[in-house]
């Protein structure tokens, strides 16, 4: 007989492409940071994959657009023009929009008595920024972020750390599984040890996330959610 699968008690969700997309207001951000730090016009998307953290999405542009490493006070500066331009490009972004279902999954989930966090590539303060607009802070008690590593393996493990604080145990042998859109997110819960489930409601499809080794590979949280 098979052993009972353990029952999940916390789940981490990345944001971008998973519970929502801003419609470009991060992009725009950066965009109006480096132009008003640099006099340069920075198309983020040109320049960076889903995925990818907002500190290596900060040394990606000094280094392809402006044309050097940018030294730490540079990127430090870079970083707090973003969040003074973000609140302004979500609130008025028309293609904001939080993806099918996500809202009633996470109402589902804070009934059922699991322990939600974020897992994302935003520094800290973007990552609260984001989620503001459609109210759905409330619901995470805890997360890992880029404002802690610009690796994701490592930002998942320290959302890992935060949960042990928050719930008062440590999360293993199954008690914890992520949530991403990108193999970037497969990748780094494996990496930190946890099942990952890949939504295709970002850039990639189903079969691109069951061929990165998503756990589960589902078209969007609707659709059989494992918890």
């Amino acid at each position: 007989m098979s052993e009972p699968r353990p029952r999940v008690r916390a789940v981490l969700f990345d944001i971008d492409g998973t519970i929502l997309v801003t419609g470009g207001a991060g992009g725009l951000a950066w965009q109006r940071a480096f132009e008003e730090l640099h006099g340069v016009e920075a198309n983020v998307e040109e320049h960076t994959d889903a995925g990818m953290t907002d500190p290596q999405i900060a040394a990606i542009i000094f280094r392809e657009v402006i044309g050097r490493e940018g030294a730490p006070e540079e990127r430090a500066r870079a970083i707090a023009a973003y969040l003074r331009h973000l609140p302004e490009t979500v609130a008025g972004s028309d293609g904001y929009r939080v993806m099918p279902g996500v809202e009633e999954l996470l109402d589902e989930l804070i009934d059922a008595g699991h322990l939600l966090g974020l897992v994302t590539g935003n520094i800290e303060a973007a990552a609260h920024i984001k989620l503001a607009r459609a109210g759905l802070n409330r619901f995470f008690s805890f997360g890992g972020y880029g404002s802690d590593s610009g690796d994701r393996t490592e930002l998942t493990k320290a959302a890992l750390g935060r949960a042990v604080l928050v719930g008062g145990e440590a999360f293993s042998d199954g008690a914890c599984i992520a949530v991403g859109d990108t193999p970037r997110d497969v990748m780094a819960g494996h990496g930190a040890g946890i099942k990952v489930v890949g939504v295709a409601t970002g850039s990639y499809s189903v079969d691109e996330l069951r061929n990165a080794k998503a756990d589960w590979a589902l078209a969007t949280v609707e659709d059989d959610f494992p918890v």
